[in-house]
């Protein structure tokens, strides 16, 4: 009997009772997280911040990280049981910091939520001569992941949650050539296998970390009004992808489909706390569900295979072990 989900094996709709216009209120409905202990990276703005406000409402004493400490005051300022650190995700010697400092603490760590990302930003690289939206939207989740094990481990049933995208679909994993050093740089296809990452990373935790209690998941938490994710984009790639106008102004059947924050979050509450998804680890969720497996060959709901593939994934961690010079032994 098969218990990963390499492959897309337990890719399927499991009647979990919400849709794409559910929101976090919604989801969270019922579930006591008193108790609890979360990080959730990127929790001081958009989808990251309503993700933070609804775990604590719920119970959950709550770790903010984050590289600009009095923004992420004046935005968490009125929510209770929150924790501010700082912490910088394209400097792996700060999410060292941050872990270590989390780690003496002695508490154990039941939701870590890697939220935080950047999109479709031009050709950057970090101080290892990683690109940047590489670096940021998944080896520093990696980096955090293997750092705070030991705090997951010890908590004996946790989630680890990936956001990741629908943009997975714009491509997959470059193992040639991930730092875009031998090719040209397109910003659509650095983010897109960013976000590959993210799902395969997801798959292989689960599939090695099930044995001490730790689930993994990754999502498409939705296209989100009122985000800052896009904020260094160009005008001309907003238009080449068809979402505005000439003027710059998004189009109306683009407009009548976004999801509002409450919305857009609501698949990263889920994850993190949906009895339904506790046998199911290592599944891609999106619109507070399961997702199906996306078979055409443009952009569609649902998620590509090459982002579930065993060996894929298997390669993969072996590759972020290089890159990132840790080694994360799940034992």
């Amino acid at each position: 009997m098969k218990t990963n989900n390499y492959q897309g094996t337990f890719q399927k709709a499991i009647g979990s009772g919400f849709n794409a216009k559910s929101t976090t209120n919604e989801v969270i409905n019922g579930i006591d997280l008193t108790g609890k202990i979360a990080i959730v990276t990127g929790g001081n703005t958009g989808i990251g911040l309503e993700t933070v406000k609804i775990l604590a409402e719920a119970g959950a004493r709550v770790i903010v990280p984050a590289r600009d400490i009095e923004k992420a005051k004046k935005n968490l300022k009125d929510i209770p049981n929150v924790e501010l650190e700082i912490m910088d995700l394209m400097n792996p010697d700060s999410i060292d910091a941050f872990a270590q400092k989390f780690l003496s603490s002695g508490r154990p760590l039941h939701l870590l939520i890697n939220n935080a990302g950047i999109m479709w930003f031009p050709y950057r690289r970090d101080n290892r001569g990683i690109e940047s939206q590489l670096a940021t939207n998944y080896l520093a989740q990696f980096q955090l992941t293997a750092r705070l094990w030991p705090a997951l481990k010890k908590a004996k049933a946790a989630r680890v949650i990936s956001v990741s995208s629908q943009g997975h679909q714009f491509g997959s994993f470059d193992f040639d050539d991930p730092n875009f050093l031998h090719k040209e740089y397109e910003t659509l296809q650095a983010y897109g296998q960013s976000k590959t990452a993210c799902n395969l990373f997801a798959l292989e935790l689960d599939n090695r970390a099930k044995e001490f209690g730790v689930r993994s998941y990754s999502l498409h938490p939705g296209s989100i009004n009122g985000t800052e994710l896009a904020r260094e984009a160009s005008l001309d790639l907003f238009q080449k992808m068809g979402l505005c106008d000439a003027d710059g102004n998004i189009r109306p059947e683009i407009l009548a489909n976004l999801k509002t924050i409450p919305q857009g979050a609501a698949t990263t509450v889920w994850c993190a706390t949906s009895p339904l998804l506790e046998n199911n680890g290592g599944v891609y969720c999106e619109d507070v569900e399961i997702a199906s497996i996306a078979t055409d060959s443009s952009i569609t709901p649902g998620v590509k295979l090459y982002s579930l593939d065993k060996d894929n994934a298997k390669r993969l961690w072996l590759v972020s072990e290089e890159m990132t010079r840790i080694t994360f032994d799940v034992n």
